[in-house]
């Protein structure tokens, strides 16, 4: 191939502007003029390479791909059919109306975030989520950071640096993205002590390791997994009575944050409340707000008015400080707990759905997409088990209804990527080669959209 015809052919590549007009206005001029650069880019080692020059349309089907793919790694709204209910991956859980309505009169106007109306001078912007989580838990105080693993890095840090906390080896937990606990408590300064074994620890075992340099015991709940068969652990209210009468903190980290249930049935079964957690004695509570508590990402603090206190004056607190955005859907959840309504939070309400009514809206989805596909697709509804996921209730599912999806012609991982590549996409799971759709975490305004999706993906 001399050099005379690979010019020609390289010459013959459409500009960047034919691609963006063609393109039409399908997103930000910047962003077409990248995937036209990309795509003709793309095209030139083609034609180095050897291969004859793509056509306009094909540059054009490889820009529009770009554009695709540009389109799936922004931050966007899915539609979670797997049947987690807290789906780190997919944002943990979504908020509900009054939640979004607070976010929003707040997002559009001043505030009193830092400012006292009754003295007209300088607030403080914990005051207002304090008020409403110590009427709701009775703790002495409160304060909010932006995670839990904030929450427990703060607390050691400001009580514990230098100093040895004591935690059972059976709670040295690693959370997601491979953030453990020893690392936390490493980057706080404090100096961990373990005591116990994997799956055994006594209170003798904390007794023995408390030194004249001991400043807490901490104890961990393992809300992401379980050990079960020849273990042992000790009491909270047990720690409790042990650190009060050897004079060191009591720090309870419960990690989902369940408020006192009420008519959640065997669901929340064995996990450790926040309410019990304060009154078997912990100086400090610390928890996630966008798991079982149904609520905005954040880290809580709750106990000992002088402990809280200490902590608001540490220096790391104003690098871990919340806005007043999820400070504003803080206090929503917390409110729908005081006015006794935990159904007006969209993860209550998916989670006490009952199983007769997503069975209901399984075999309404079913007959929707068999309409519009024919019987070649086999769109059928059936029972399924969902889990609570985001680190909660590890040996805990619900009994849930999904559809499941299978095609004589096409494989169930091209249809569950054509689902996920949807305009909207959506989210699934593949069980027994079969795409299953529960419907536990799919909300039933979503319903008609869903169909349509599923729809769009399966005539692909």
């Amino acid at each position: 191939m001399g050099s005379d015809d690979l010019n020609a052919r390289l010459r013959s590549l459409p500009s960047v502007d034919r691609i963006v007009t063609e393109l039409g206005g399908a997103a930000s001029p910047a962003v077409l003029v990248d995937v036209a650069r990309r795509a003709i880019d793309h095209a030139r080692h083609l034609v180095r390479d050897g291969a004859p020059a793509p056509t306009s349309a094909a540059i054009v089907t490889d820009a529009r791909a770009l554009l695709d793919a540009h389109r799936r790694r922004l931050l966007g709204p899915v539609i979670n059919a797997t049947g987690v209910l807290i789906h780190t991956n997919l944002g943990r859980v979504p908020l509900g109306e009054e939640q979004i309505d607070a976010i929003r009169a707040i997002a559009t106007s001043y505030s009193n975030l830092e400012y006292e109306l009754d003295s007209g001078t300088r607030g403080d912007r914990y005051s207002h989520a304090r008020s409403l989580l110590t009427t709701l838990t009775g703790a002495e105080s409160a304060l909010v950071v932006n995670n839990n693993a904030a929450a427990v890095l703060l607390v050691l840090a400001g009580l514990c640096r230098d100093k040895e906390v004591i935690v059972s080896r059976g709670e040295l937990i690693e959370i997601g993205g491979e953030f453990r606990l020893p690392d936390v408590m490493s980057a706080s300064g404090a100096r961990m002590v373990e005591v116990g074994t994997t799956n055994r620890t006594h209170l003798a075992d904390y007794e023995k390791a408390i030194t004249q340099n001991t400043a807490a015991i901490l104890k961990v709940h393992p809300s992401n997994y379980s050990v079960v068969g020849f273990t042992a652990s000790v009491a909270a209210r047990e720690l409790a009575r042990l650190a009060l009468g050897r004079g060191v903190c009591f720090i309870h980290d419960v990690g989902s944050g369940l408020i006192e249930p009420s008519g959640r049935g065997p669901l929340i079964e064995g996990e450790p409340s926040v309410n019990v957690a304060l009154e078997d004695g912990a100086d400090l509570v610390t928890f996630s707000g966008d798991k079982l508590l149904g609520g905005p990402q954040a880290g809580l603090i709750l106990g000992r008015a002088r402990l809280v206190e200490r902590l608001a004056k540490h220096p790391l607190l104003r690098a871990l400080r919340v806005d007043k955005l999820t400070l504003a859907a803080l206090e929503a959840t917390l409110q729908a707990y005081l006015d006794g309504d935990t159904y007006r939070l969209p993860l209550w309400r998916m989670a006490l759905t009952p199983p007769e009514e997503l069975e209901r809206r399984a075999r309404d989805l079913a007959e929707r997409i068999t309409l519009a596909v024919g019987d070649t697709v086999k769109a059928e509804a059936q029972a399924t088990r969902a889990v609570a996921g985001g680190g909660s209730l590890p040996t805990t599912d619900l009994s849930s209804w999904g559809v499941s999806l299978t095609h004589p012609e096409r494989s169930t991982a091209s249809i569950e990527r054509a689902l996920r590549h949807g305009v909207v996409p959506v989210v699934c799971r593949i069980e027994d080669d079969r795409v299953v759709l529960d419907l536990r975490t799919v909300l039933p305004s979503q319903d008609e959209n869903l169909a349509n999706l599923v729809v769009v993906a399966l005539q692909e």
